[in-house]
């Protein structure tokens, strides 16, 4: 087997877990082969570049084998290698996420107690 659908080989190498949900990302135009949008029939072989836009950093992956089975998680990882740029544009998005602030710390005082939001409507001259 040199070739097979991408829907089910995108199944195999467990980037979805059912086939259909494959199908869904595909027709959303997610998922491209050499830079090009795709159908859940193309054949895919050995060698062809295929992006997948599952998180926000896309992830770029070189089909090293075709597998119609899906298998346990190490042996679908033997199928495909990320490439270089993909690994470094997540390890960013990775450290962009860790040094961002957290969004809590912005509230220094809380929520509002009632007597607070009492001042706050008297302040901006709503009626009690």
């Amino acid at each position: 087997m040199d070739k097979i659908r991408l829907d089910k080989w995108l199944w195999a190498a467990r980037f979805y877990k059912t086939r259909s949900l494959a199908v869904q990302e595909i027709g959303k135009g997610r998922i491209f082969v050499n830079d090009q949008p795709a159908k859940p029939s193309r054949e895919v072989a050995a060698g062809d570049l295929i992006t997948v836009r599952k998180e926000d950093p896309a992830v770029q992956v070189r089909v090293v084998a075709v597998s119609g089975v899906r298998g346990p998680a190490p042996v679908a990882r033997l199928l495909y290698e990320e490439t270089p740029d993909s690994v470094a544009a997540r390890e960013r998005a990775a450290e962009m996420r860790r040094l961002a602030p957290e969004p809590a710390l912005g509230i220094e005082a809380g929520r509002p107690t009632k007597r607070d939001r009492r001042l706050i409507d008297q302040m901006r001259g709503k009626p009690q």
